[in-house]
């Protein structure tokens, strides 16, 4: 049988529209014969390298307004519990992303992924200390303290930065990103569909 195509998923915790995206792209990537590549990693350097100290949510008050009333209303399109906000917002997601970076290797990197944004987005809880990162893991029916202190080793800090430097030298600035197997690079919640069709060579605008 062919391979699926691949469509890479870059995400970060302390993203609202990633959370959106973590909630739907398995079930509409197998309706359209996709296989998705998880790919944690932190958006923080790389705004960080743009000038913003935080998130430009914060930075542009108006912006940060109309985004989180944005995410209300696609929550509610997807049927997915009413968005609590965290606080403080952004939160911080090393602890998280360092387990996430670890879990790559196994398949329990979709349902933690989802627990965590399930404990920051849907019950508005803290995702930033390791603890309660070590209880996410632990209702999975994991070992958490013993995976979190595998994640804080230096190989896995060390894979962490390693996947940032690649986001940046792949062109990604946000989150969530999309890239398929050709390189074409999609941003944002709204362009999961168009991701997935450019994936499977529905191409149009395609440089000829």
């Amino acid at each position: 049988m062919p391979r699926r195509p691949t469509l890479e998923f870059w995400y970060e915790f302390a993203s609202t529209y990633s959370y959106l995206t973590a909630m739907r792209i398995d079930g509409m990537a197998e309706a359209a014969g996709v296989e998705v590549r998880w790919r944690p990693f932190l958006i923080g350097p790389i705004f960080a390298s743009q000038g913003w100290n935080s998130s430009p949510f914060n930075l542009f008050p108006a912006k940060g307004r109309n985004m989180w009333r944005d995410v209300e209303r696609e929550a509610a399109r997807q049927g997915l519990p009413a968005l609590k906000r965290p606080d403080p917002f952004p939160q911080n997601s090393l602890s998280a992303t360092r387990a996430a970076t670890y879990g790559m290797d196994y398949d329990w990197l979709v349902p933690f992924s989802k627990a965590v944004y399930e404990t920051e987005f849907s019950k508005g809880e803290s995702i930033a200390e390791p603890q309660a990162v070590v209880q996410i893991l632990n209702a999975l029916g994991l070992d958490g303290t013993v995976i979190l202190k595998a994640a804080a080793s230096e190989g896995n800090k060390g894979r962490l930065r390693v996947n940032g430097e690649e986001a940046r030298s792949r062109g990604i600035f946000g989150a969530p990103t999309f890239l398929t197997g050709d390189g074409e690079l999609f941003w944002g919640n709204d362009r999961l569909e168009q991701a997935l069709a450019w994936a499977i060579g529905d191409r149009p605008g395609a440089m000829r």
